[in-house]
């Protein structure tokens, strides 16, 4: 048994993790380094704490030049090249990222990945991430399972919960499938509020 050290519920401007947003992100990319590789494709679900979805968006992301562009594992993302062709511009796609992220939780399985490429592509067009609380469900995960008995990768946890993935690589589906994975991993947790989060974010 795990025990986790949550905010004091008397200090002032607590938030109850109940009465948050999550903004859950995924990105497929062109390889696994953000300075080198670009992000493909981006994912934002909206949802609460106990897995009611409020919004799902996602986006492919036209490169700027398809002369000398490299696509990277299309074994792992199935994205082709005609499908980036007539899909929106990286500024355009960061603006709706941040719009869609401002004000929540930004959630990923493995946050420093997802976030790490989104900071890097808002970067190339003279843009930020918005700041707030951050939540990684692979270190929640992981710390609810300190001798590593069960695998945590996504696909792995979706399966010990139930949870449908059908598309495993493509933003979207595994947005969803990480926003139907939070409320599992909350609620084994038994933290309450929001700035408790601040544990699992990777850094």
């Amino acid at each position: 048994m795990v025990e986790f050290i949550d905010a004091d519920p008397g200090e002032p401007n607590q938030r109850e993790i109940a009465e948050a947003y999550f903004a859950v992100v995924d990105v497929e990319t062109s390889g696994l380094k953000s300075r080198r590789h670009r992000v493909l494709q981006v994912a934002v679900v909206t949802t609460r704490a106990d897995g009611t979805v409020i919004d799902r968006w996602s986006s492919y992301v036209r490169p700027r030049s398809s002369v000398f562009f490299r696509l990277g594992p299309k074994h792992i993302h199935r994205i082709e090249r005609w499908t980036l062709r007539s899909a929106p511009r990286l500024a355009d796609v960061i603006e709706q990222v941040n719009d869609r992220i401002a004000g929540k939780v930004l959630t990923a399985h493995n946050l420093v990945f997802d976030e790490g490429f989104l900071t890097a592509a808002a970067a190339r067009v003279g843009r930020q991430l918005p700041g707030g609380p951050r939540l990684c469900t692979l270190l929640l995960s992981r710390s609810l399972d300190p001798d590593r008995t069960y695998s945590h990768g996504l696909a792995g946890l979706c399966q010990r919960y139930d949870i449908p993935l059908t598309r495993h690589h493509d933003a979207l589906a595994d947005a969803e499938a990480t926003a139907a994975l939070l409320p599992h991993l909350l609620g084994e947790s038994g933290l309450v509020s929001v700035e408790a989060l601040a544990q699992f974010v990777g850094r």
